[in-house]
């Protein structure tokens, strides 16, 4: 059923409900202003007949002659006029004009001092109560008086018949009205209704286009529409990075993996075949195997960090103290290579809103690549850093620096690792970051300054290379914006497929 309807038929009900409820109370008080009008009438005469009214007490009570009585009478029924009247005492009753017949029982004397209603043979009176008493001689009695309440009861129950015509035909009237108007009243919505229904996201790129109506409901529910719309079009938008992202490290880790595992295989052929390897040969093999394992292992751990990154969503995202960081990846850098020497001047207090793990596998790198890389024995090595554990270089010194910096975006805190190795040349300082960028004769994985790139640029930084000042060696300075307030992640993350920092804003 349509709202139009609903609303009209609910109109239909609600309003002879309310014409009806408001008709009871007028006629309540109808019936009281009736009610009102002769009491007042019945008091007035009451007043004006109470002193005949007690001159005939006195004259029953006196038990004079029938002539004096009956003038007595006559003078009292011509001031009461319209009304009925009847005194009793204790000499009689006396009755005149338009009454109950008199054997109707009359309700109690102090009960009726107050105008009542009194019903008797089908008719409705008025009846007021007035104590009378003399004292010579000493009687006492009551004057009663009547008036008809017919007219009262005829125009309440006019009153009540025009207010039951008037709900009923109010009842189709406003149902009708109510449907119009509502009819009306909904084309913004019917239009809205007309506009949405047309898109459908997985067929077309056209969104909701809504002009506002100055009706709030409609306008709300149009961004309401437009909100979801633009909600999905996100999560579509993810849902396409994410398949690209699997599909990328499926590739990639089935070309990576493709010679290291064919390597792997002729070797185990050479160890399974004949004649058997001597033991100088045997162990050769035994020990590439092992740095093909390794490399194995550190590519696939990479290949997760990148696809990690290419995926996180925003709620990953905390306030970040930098130089805690820093101190736990020095720490391990130190348990884990007891031959390099790293020395860290950090300040504390420098909070980042970054993603924990993000930062903690960027710093991670940059380290393991200034170890690989700190001694002249590291330049024919890796150009990417070998993120993956591999052998280190002997003796190697690593100077990191966190401080505050300035940057054109605002204020900005400065991450430096220099090393003490032959550096990078200028024309590979771009390369680094690209994806499987090592020397032929590296046992690492090409992926670890790939994975620095894209962490800085997740968290809205940069990263350059550099020479070292004051000596041999290469410098790399990370630039993060300061602060604890959210930051949008950058689109169309795809560093798994390969691209590189130097073609990313």
């Amino acid at each position: 059923m349509r709202l139009s309807t609903r609303i009209a038929l609910a109109i239909t009900v609600l309003v002879p409900l309310l014409v009806l409820a408001s008709g009871w109370i007028m006629v309540r008080l109808v019936g009281h202003d009736v009610h009102a009008q002769a009491d007042a009438h019945l008091r007035d005469r009451a007043a004006a007949v109470r002193t005949d009214a007690r001159n005939l007490l006195r004259a029953m009570a006196n038990d004079r002659s029938a002539e004096v009585e009956q003038a007595r009478q006559r003078k009292l029924f011509a001031a009461a006029l319209d009304v009925g009247i009847r005194v009793t005492g204790t000499e009689g009753t006396v009755t005149e004009g338009p009454q109950p017949a008199a054997g109707r029982p009359l309700p109690a004397a102090a009960d009726a001092v107050r105008p009542v209603t009194f019903r008797a043979d089908g008719s409705s009176w008025r009846v007021l109560a007035v104590p009378l008493s003399v004292v010579r001689p000493a009687a006492t009695g009551t004057l009663w008086l009547f008036s008809p309440d017919a007219a009262g009861q005829e125009q309440i129950s006019r009153v009540r018949r025009r207010i039951v015509t008037v709900a009923l035909l109010t009842a189709p009237v406003a149902g009708a009205a109510a449907w119009l108007a509502v009819t009306r009243a909904a084309l913004p919505l019917r239009r809205l209704q007309r506009r949405a229904g047309g898109i459908d996201p997985r067929t077309s790129a056209a969104r909701l286009d809504h002009t506002p109506t100055r009706v709030t409901e409609v306008d709300e529910l149009a961004r309401t529409l437009q909100t979801v719309l633009a909600r999905y079009d996100e999560q579509a938008a993810r849902t396409a990075e994410a398949l690209a992202t699997a599909r990328s490290f499926s590739a990639a880790a089935s070309h990576e993996l493709r010679n290291p595992l064919m390597s792997m295989r002729i070797n185990l052929d050479v160890l399974d075949g004949r004649p058997e390897p001597d033991p100088a040969e045997r162990a050769e093999i035994v020990a590439d195997l092992r740095g093909e394992h390794a490399r194995l292992l550190g590519l696939l751990v990479m290949l997760r960090a990148l696809a990690q990154g290419d995926l996180v969503e925003a709620d990953a995202f905390v306030p970040v103290d930098l130089a805690d960081v820093l101190d736990a990846a020095v720490a391990d850098v130190r348990r884990e290579r007891p031959d390099v020497r790293v020395e860290l001047t950090a300040r504390p207090g420098l909070r980042v809103y970054g993603w924990p793990q993000g930062l903690r596998s960027a710093i991670d790198n940059l380290l393991v690549n200034a170890a690989v890389h700190g001694t002249s024995r590291g330049a024919d090595g890796d150009l990417d850093g070998l993120g993956d554990g591999t052998e280190s270089g002997g003796g190697a010194l690593i100077e990191v620096t966190l401080a505050p910096g300035a940057d054109p975006a605002g204020a900005a805190v400065v991450l430096t690792v220099d090393d003490h190795g032959p550096g990078v040349p200028p024309a590979a300082r771009q390369e680094v970051f690209q994806r499987f960028r090592r020397r032929p004769d590296s046992p690492g994985s090409g992926l670890g300054l790939a994975l620095v790139g894209q962490q800085i640029a997740l968290h809205g930084g940069r990263i350059t290379v550099g020479d070292r000042p004051g000596g041999p060696g290469a410098r790399f300075t990370v630039v993060l914006p300061l602060g604890a307030s959210e930051r949008p992640l950058p689109g169309g993350r795809d560093w798994l497929a390969g691209a590189s920092a130097g073609e990313r804003p």
